[in-house]
C-alpha cells in the first residue's frame, strides 16, 4: 500500500493542529460557529441529528493495522456520548409500522460505500484530539465534506485483481494529491467525486460518479483513460457518458482540470437540487463536451498545464511497496490447494466460505478475503472498537498488515496465502467475521438513515434489521444466490438504493416513514450486467409492508427462473410487470391481514 513520505505525515500533522487552533478559539467564542463551520467540514466534521458525526479519508479504500487500531481506539474512547444525551436519543427511537427500533449503538465506526469511516458520537470538544491520534496514523478528513472534489475511491482488489489490466493505485494517488486543496476547485457548485479502475470487472461503480476513470491499453499497450462524465444518484439517477474513450494517462490531470473547471462555470449555484455535473451534462450535452475540448487545447497551448512526466508516476509507484509476503512454491501451493479439498469436503460451512467469501489472486499462491461484518444485530457497515481491533489481528497474522474497505462495507484481506486460508478460517469465525454471505440477499448495503443522519426522511436500519432477520437460513440464502439489495434513507442516496437489484429508498408522507421499492439497478458489476437504475415499483410502502415485499419478489424470482439463473437475469428476462404486481399483491395481503 502507499507509503507516507515524511512531506506528506507533516503536512496531515500540520492540518490537525490549524484545526485544534480553530477549535480553540471556537469553543473560546472567538470564532463564531458560522465562521468554524467551513472551517469543521473542509475536516470532516458534521453535525448530525444528535451529535457532532467525524468521517475519516480512506483514499483508495487501503488501510494498514496501526490505522485500524487507532479507529477502534477512538471507537472506543471517543464514540460515547454522555448518558442523558443518549437516553434523550433513544427516547425518540420509536417503532415504525410494528417493526421495533434498534437500540442505538455507540463506540463504533461505520464503513460507507465510498471507502471512508464515520463515527456518530465523539464531543466536538474532543474533536482536536481526534485529530491529532488520525494524524498519528496518516489519517485525516481532509475534503470528506464540502463542495470540493471528495476522496477518490478505487477497486479493493486494486493491484492483485486477476483482470486487472493496470494499477489504478498510482494514479489514484496522484489525482489526490493534484485536487487536495486545490484553490481553484474548493468550492465548486456542489460537491464532487471521482472513481478510478484498471480492472475489466467495476467494481468501483465508475458509472455513477461525477467522473468514472478506467484504466486500458491501446492496440499498441499504451496507457491510457476512458473518461465518463455526469453519473451520480440522488434525485436524478444519470449514468456516466462517455467524453474520451481514450486519453494517454499522462494527460489525465489537464483533462480533468477541464472538466472541472467548465463545471466550475458552468454549474447552477442557485439550486442546490440542480447543482450536480450530471444536470449540467444532461441539460447541455454534445455542448458540454465541446467545450470541456476546448478547454483542454487551452490548458496545454497556454504552457501552465500539469502534464505528468513519467519521472513522477514512477516516485509515486515506488511509494506503493509491495508486502513481504513470502512466496508459496508450486508444491506447497499444491500440497495447500489438496488440504483444502479435503477440509471442504468434511466441512460445508468451510466449502461456502471458500466459495462466497475467497477469490483469486495476482499471485498464484495467495487468496482476496472478505470479513463479512453483516451480520443479525449488528447495522450494515458497522464495526465495533472490538471488532476494528479483532481486524487488526487478522491483518497482522494473515495479510501482512493491510486491509481495505470495499464499496459493499465490508473489510477485505488482500495478502493471504493460500496456505492460511484454513486457520484465518478458524479465526474469522471465531471473531465473527467468517458468515459466508458475500454477494448474498443479507450481504446489503445500507446508510444510517434517520437513526443518526439529519437529512435522513425515514430510518434503514430497521427495514435492514427485517430483512435480515427474516432471512437467516444460509441454505436459503445460497437457494437465492447473489442479490444486490441497497436501502437508502432519504434520496440522497448514501446507500445507492438506485443501482441496487432490490433497492429501498425511505421517503417521508405526511410526516410518517413510508418506502419506495426499485427492480433492476446495477452497479456495473459483472453480477449486476450494464450500470442502470433500478425502476420504482408502483406508490411507496409502509414499513410493516416492505420484507412481505421483498419476500413476494424473491418467490416470483423462484418461480420463474430456469436453472441456476440469477435474479438479475431473470428479471430481465421475464420483465418487470411480473416482478411489480408480486410486489403490489403483497401491500394488499399485508393491509388485509392487518
Amino acid at each position: 500500500m502507499y507509503q507516507y513520505t515524511p512531506f506528506d505525515s507533516e503536512f496531515v500533522k500540520a492540518r490537525a493542529a490549524q484545526y485544534r487552533d480553530q477549535l480553540t478559539r471556537n469553543l473560546a467564542g472567538k470564532l463564531g460557529d458560522d465562521e468554524f463551520r467551513p472551517l469543521r467540514l473542509q475536516n470532516g466534521w458534521y453535525v448530525q441529528r444528535y451529535a457532532p458525526m467525524l468521517r475519516v479519508a480512506v483514499p483508495y479504500g487501503e488501510l494498514n493495522s496501526a490505522q485500524l487500531r487507532v479507529l477502534a481506539q477512538i471507537a472506543r474512547d471517543y464514540d460515547t456520548p454522555s448518558p442523558e444525551l443518549l437516553a434523550k436519543a433513544q427516547s425518540t427511537q420509536d417503532k415504525i409500522g410494528g417493526i421495533d427500533a434498534p437500540k442505538l449503538t455507540t463506540n463504533y465506526g461505520h464503513f460507507t460505500t465510498r471507502q471512508n469511516v464515520q463515527f456518530n458520537w465523539i464531543p466536538l470538544d474532543k474533536s482536536a484530539d481526534v485529530m491529532d491520534l488520525l494524524a498519528s496514523v496518516n489519517l485525516h478528513g481532509i475534503q470528506t465534506s464540502g463542495n470540493c472534489i471528495r476522496n477518490i475511491t478505487s477497486d479493493e482488489r486494486a493491484g492483485i485483481a486477476v483482470d486487472e489490466d493496470v494499477d489504478p493505485r498510482p494514479y489514484a494517488e496522484v489525482l489526490r494529491q493534484w485536487s487536495t486543496l486545490h484553490p481553484e476547485f474548493a468550492y465548486l457548485p456542489r460537491k464532487f467525486k471521482i472513481a478510478i479502475t484498471g480492472a475489466a470487472e467495476d467494481r468501483a461503480a465508475i458509472e455513477w460518479h461525477d467522473i468514472g476513470l478506467r484504466l486500458l491499453r491501446d492496440d499498441e499497450g499504451h496507457v491510457g483513460f476512458k473518461i465518463f462524465v455526469g453519473g451520480g444518484m440522488g434525485r436524478t439517477p444519470i449514468i456516466g457518458t462517455v467524453i474520451r474513450e481514450f486519453l494517454p494517462w499522462n494527460q489525465i490531470i489537464n483533462y480533468l482540470e477541464a472538466v472541472v473547471r467548465v463545471y466550475n462555470g458552468w454549474g447552477r449555484r442557485d439550486n442546490i437540487y440542480k447543482a450536480r455535473i450530471k444536470i449540467l451534462v444532461k441539460a447541455e450535452g454534445q455542448r458540454y463536451f465541446d467545450e470541456v475540448n476546448e478547454e483542454f487545447d487551452r490548458i496545454l497551448e497556454s504552457g501552465a498545464h500539469h502534464t505528468i512526466p513519467q519521472v513522477e508516476l514512477d516516485r509515486v509507484s515506488a511509494c506503493f511497496v509491495l508486502p513481504p509476503v513470502d512466496v508459496v512454491s508450486d508444491e506447497a501451493q499444491e500440497s495447500a490447494e489438496q488440504a483444502l479439498l479435503a477440509l471442504a469436503r468434511a466441512d460445508k460451512e468451510f466449502t461456502r466460505w471458500l466459495q462466497q467469501n475467497v477469490t483469486s489472486h495476482q499471485n498464484p499462491g495467495l487468496r482476496v478475503v472478505t470479513l463479512s461484518f453483516k451480520r443479525l444485530g449488528q447495522a450494515p457497515g458497522d464495526a465495533t472498537a472490538d471488532q476494528l481491533a479483532m481486524a487488526a489481528d487478522l491483518a497482522e497474522k494473515y495479510s501482512s498488515s493491510e486491509v481495505r474497505v470495499n464499496h459493499d462495507q465490508n473489510l477485505v484481506l488482500p495478502w493471504v496465502r493460500i496456505d492460511q486460508l484454513a486457520d484465518l478460517y478458524q479465526a474469522a469465525k471465531a471473531a465473527g467475521f467468517a458468515r459466508a454471505n458475500v454477494h448474498l440477499l443479507t450481504d446489503m448495503i445500507a446508510c444510517p438513515g434517520g437513526d443518526y443522519c439529519a437529512l435522513a426522511n425515514a430510518r434503514s436500519l430497521p427495514i435492514a434489521a427485517a430483512i435480515t432477520e427474516r432471512y437467516q437460513d444460509l441454505d436459503e440464502l445460497f437457494d437465492l444466490g447473489e442479490i444486490d439489495l441497497h436501502i437508502s434513507g432519504c434520496i440522497n442516496s448514501c446507500g445507492h438504493h438506485h443501482s441496487g437489484h432490490i433497492g429501498i429508498l425511505g421517503v417521508d408522507k405526511d410526516g410518517q416513514e413510508w418506502y419506495q421499492v426499485t427492480l433492476g439497478g446495477s452497479d456495473g458489476s459483472f453480477l449486476s450486467g450494464p450500470a442502470k437504475p433500478g425502476k420504482v415499483v408502483g406508490p411507496s410502502f409502509a414499513a410493516n409492508e416492505v420484507v412481505d415485499v421483498v419476500e413476494a419478489v424473491l418467490d416470483t424470482y423462484r418461480d420463474k427462473r430456469e436453472g441456476h439463473e440469477t435474479f438479475a437475469r431473470t428479471l430481465n428476462r421475464v420483465g418487470f410487470d411480473v416482478f411489480k404486481a408480486a410486489a403490489n399483491s403483497a401491500r394488499n395481503t399485508t393491509a388485509r391481514a392487518n
